[in-house]
């Protein structure tokens, strides 16, 4: 039987098991899927030991950037980005392991948001976080031709803050991309901070997080008029480019 998992801390609610199981079940793969929730990425060279079985890897928070020492590899994507949420493990003939790294979660969020963009209005666009999530959204954006900004509490040079973000930025900026994992369940009240009253119509608001389906973030951006939308079918479309790569 072959083995699939996820890496990541904690694992609240894993979107990937679920998918994965039931796929095994409908089509009848002989594989499993399991969740390692491990506490520090060095423990994943425990797993890779320990599962002689094991072909293939999502990662999720916090590990997206700090797994990339202990890969033997990225692909093109991924090292653009500098982050990875897919692993595939390859074995030859003599059992010896090569470790590639690549990033599917570029391909969910480009697609799942492409529907919504309007090219005359959606022209830039804030990326509240700046962990391994947010590189894949930046990709994206830069393959949509949308300019971008990160919003940080702890910004950078080029970064904002979350005070700067005011009536002139809210203008300028009218897509705005929550990569954080604030508001997933069951942190259900708490969301972004930023100026929600300064939202309208023009304004689209995307939620990387699924769970709760419809997050404060995305409840007050609908309740002044943004058009929203969840990680929900970013998480599907990222988990069927895994799969292609791992069985490629």
């Amino acid at each position: 039987m072959d083995t699939y998992g996820l890496i990541g801390y904690p694992l609240k609610h894993s979107f990937s098991k679920k998918f994965f199981t039931e796929k095994f079940e409908k089509e009848g793969i002989d594989a499993e899927y399991l969740n390692f929730e491990i506490e520090d990425i060095s423990q994943f060279t425990d797993i890779i030991r320990n599962y002689p079985n094991l072909k293939g890897l999502n990662v999720t928070i916090p590990y997206k950037e700090k797994i990339i020492p202990y890969l033997d590899g990225l692909d093109k994507g991924a090292e653009s980005i500098g982050a990875v949420n897919v692993v595939k493990v390859i074995r030859d003939k003599n059992n010896a392991i090569r470790l590639i790294g690549y990033n599917s979660d570029i391909i969910g969020f480009q697609e799942s948001i492409r529907p919504l963009i309007n090219t005359a209005i959606h022209k830039k666009a804030l990326i509240l976080g700046t962990g391994g999530a947010s590189k894949a959204v930046k990709g994206a954006l830069d393959a949509l031709g949308i300019e971008w900004i990160y919003v940080s509490r702890t910004p950078s040079e080029g970064q904002l803050s979350y005070s700067n973000i005011d009536s002139h930025v809210m203008k300028e900026y009218s897509v705005i991309v929550n990569t954080s994992p604030l508001g997933t369940f069951p942190d259900v009240d708490n969301a972004p901070d930023i100026p929600y009253t300064l939202l309208t119509d023009k304004h689209l608001l995307f939620d990387l997080v699924y769970n709760p389906a419809e997050t404060k973030f995305l409840r007050l951006g609908k309740e002044n008029k943004a058009s929203i939308k969840n990680g929900a079918q970013m998480l599907e479309l990222q988990a069927v480019a895994a799969w292609k790569i791992w069985n490629e």
